[in-house]
């Protein structure tokens, strides 16, 4: 009950703060002038774009170079843990979030008189390039977007101007999971020149590949992520099992950097160079 009160109380102060300083909305073509972002993959994209001291804050992810590529530049940013009380007191003019950000969030500070703008996960190298194109115009940074957008649009180019093996991949992760049509992985896949078992298999989008379809299909390639749990764990125990083993000594056993695929920016290339690469030895 108490508890319960204390948190009545703790939005009952926002909606009277937010009466008092409420945001006024930006005209026609102004710029935002204090930005924060909540989520790692619109975390990255801002840190891309924004012009100098535009980009105010940035989510607590986008330092962890686990996740983020951007991990050392985001350091420059204040960090937030996608909280409406301290985005609240960062008085932002615009607020960048994903459409899996906490809902009640995203919902308080909508209420509260805030601009938010949510984008979804990028599948495919057609979102990246919507989202960096999207990201541009919020910002009035159409120019730093559209270099960004022709930089990516040369790097697919150049990969797939370039003899592309035909080997087949699996994507074999902690927990044994895989990835299948629909999924920025496959299309990081398809860029390198590379066919994706998952899909001889009849798998969409992030699911558990049981170890039995993997030996069956004999990839000639198999991707990891480089995720280092700092001790033994029950997620990688796929990695230590017998059959496996057996299979990466026929397979090549890549390791892509995490980072790399779970965003989608100019970035995102250096996963599909590095696969390309390896397939060509």
């Amino acid at each position: 009950m108490i508890a319960a009160a204390a948190q009545f109380c703790r939005i009952g102060t926002l909606v009277v703060a937010a009466i008092m300083l409420a945001p006024k909305p930006a005209g026609a073509g102004d710029e935002p002038r204090r930005v924060v972002s909540m989520n790692v993959c619109t975390d990255q994209l801002a840190m891309l774009i924004a012009g100098e001291g535009q980009l105010h804050s940035v989510s607590a992810l986008a330092s962890d170079p686990g996740t983020s590529v951007m991990a050392k530049q985001a350091k420059r940013y204040v960090a937030n843990h996608a909280l409406a009380e301290e985005i609240f007191l960062m008085e932002p003019d615009l607020v960048l979030a994903g459409t899996f950000s906490p809902r009640a969030t995203v919902g308080l500070l909508r209420r509260l008189g805030f601009r938010v703008e949510e984008f979804a996960p990028a599948k495919s190298f057609d979102d990246v390039r919507k989202n960096i194109t999207r990201v541009g115009e919020l910002l009035g940074r159409r120019q730093k977007a559209a270099e960004l957008a022709a930089e990516l649009d040369r790097g697919l180019a150049a990969l797939h101007q370039a003899p592309a093996s035909g080997k087949s991949i699996a994507l074999y992760d902690a927990n044994s999971y895989t990835t299948g049509t629909g999924t920025l992985a496959d299309e990081i896949f398809q860029a390198a020149g590379l066919t994706n078992i998952a899909e001889k298999l009849g798998v969409a989008g992030t699911v558990r590949l049981p170890m039995e379809l993997l030996i069956m299909a004999r990839p000639d390639m198999i991707a990891v992520s480089n995720r280092d749990y700092g001790a033994p764990a029950l997620a990688q125990e796929n990695f230590v099992h017998p059959a496996y083993r057996a299979l990466g000594a026929e397979a090549e056993v890549v390791e892509v950097p995490v980072p790399n695929m779970i965003c989608g920016a100019p970035f995102t290339l250096e996963a599909a160079s590095l696969l390309h690469k390896a397939a060509a030895k």
